[in-house]
């Protein structure tokens, strides 16, 4: 059985310096169903195309960089009838320019920056992060960014925010993940680092202060 890392006490001695953000759900919502609703003219048709679409068990795959968008859009015509393939073909192509920025989280990102904390994006998404980043109102002001569908790794295995960490020169211990998922927040402590889940702004900036982070 091989050993096991202890990483416990190397947190409680390193200050935390760097605060690294989830993209979907943390810096702007993903809502499949209301992406689909721009796309459609009833709940059913938006029903029917956020459940072949965003919320198939195929888009884990886009966000992985292993099937393209093509791809996706044919997987999703074979659970649709043809009279949705136009407009599945036009969620998938601008779905992105109907995201909401979380304005709250975002505003916590300028606070951290200001008082000079690194500020990072992990996220699991697909290639369309290129368009999507534009909806970041805090994105100008991150430090780096590591995307799951360029480096063909996925939260929550830690080899992903490792290889933030070791690209950015940052020390695990000195660092929080923050993330509405617990899978991957579990994923982050894994790596060494400190990990809260978020629900919601006033938790967040809670959770820093506890750490002893002045913003």
């Amino acid at each position: 059985m091989g050993a096991t890392l202890d990483t416990t006490a190397h947190q409680v001695d390193t200050p935390v310096r760097n605060v690294i953000f989830d993209m979907g759900g943390v810096l702007l919502r993903f809502d499949g169903l209301l992406f689909s609703r721009f796309y459609t003219s009833s709940e059913e048709d938006a029903a029917a195309l956020n459940a072949a679409l965003f919320s198939s068990s195929a888009w884990p795959l886009l966000d992985a960089g292993v099937i393209s968008e093509p791809t996706i859009e044919r997987m999703a015509q074979a659970r649709l009838p043809e009279r949705l393939w136009t407009n599945l073909h036009e969620a998938l192509g601008h779905w992105q320019e109907h995201q909401p920025a979380i304005v709250e989280t975002n505003e916590v990102v300028g606070r951290l920056h200001a008082a000079g904390y690194g500020c990072y994006l992990l996220s699991n998404a697909g290639l369309r992060f290129w368009r999507a980043k534009e909806r970041i109102p805090s994105f100008p002001v991150m430090d780096g960014w590591v995307v799951s569908a360029f480096e063909h790794l996925m939260k929550p295995d830690p080899a992903i925010y490792l290889l933030l960490c070791e690209r950015y020169g940052l020390d695990p211990a000195g660092c929080v993940f923050v993330d509405d998922n617990a899978d991957n927040t579990r994923g982050a402590e894994a790596a060494g680092m400190h990990a809260h889940l978020f629900q919601g702004a006033a938790g967040l900036v809670g959770y820093l202060e506890d750490l002893g982070m002045n913003f």
